[in-house]
């Protein structure tokens, strides 16, 4: 008899094993959601030294952007010109925190490609971007006013990206 036939489903097995381990590995990056998960009470320094900031509740109660970026991230500069779109179309509600990086650095990033944050926050060591549920940076969190992370992007923002951010910060929340 032919035995090959036996091995068929150990070999159907292991083909489906290896694909969801495969995917398992390979995240998808991109947009995704997380609707009313609080945004961490982590207090951050500010760049240019005048305080601290915390995003739970953000700041003025209103919506608002916060990018996490870092002068050495490439696809933090490729998603920049977006930001300062954002933060033109939205004066007082984007802000940024640099993380993992030098003050001066992150400084000579803005000064290079133009400033888009309201106020700019430190995370040097990244303790700030784990409370947050940083996978990389770039990321672009949406918080409301009540501290509720109402839209997250992981990864940098492209046009489409930026618009779906624009909205929620336009949009009322109950």
């Amino acid at each position: 008899m032919k035995r090959w036939i036996y091995a068929l489903p150990v070999l159907a097995l292991v083909i489906v094993a290896g694909f969801g381990g495969w995917q398992m590995m390979r995240p998808s990056k991109g947009e995704f959601e997380r609707l009313s998960r609080a945004a961490p009470e982590h207090v951050f320094p500010l760049m240019d030294g005048s305080g601290e900031i915390s995003f739970a509740p953000p700041p003025g109660g209103q919506t608002v952007a916060v990018n996490l970026f870092a002068s050495w991230c490439a696809p933090c500069e490729a998603e920049h010109k977006y930001l300062v779109a954002l933060g033109e179309k939205h004066p007082g509600q984007v802000y940024g925190i640099l993380y993992k990086d030098k003050v001066e650095d992150g400084a000579g990033f803005l000064e290079r490609l133009g400033n888009p944050y309201t106020q700019v926050a430190l995370d040097p060591e990244g303790r700030g971007g784990l409370d947050f549920g940083l996978t990389g940076v770039p990321e672009t969190f949406v918080i409301s006013g009540d501290g509720e992370i109402i839209l997250h992007i992981g990864g940098p923002l492209d046009d489409a990206l930026a618009q779906k951010v624009s909205g929620a910060l336009e949009a009322p929340r109950s």
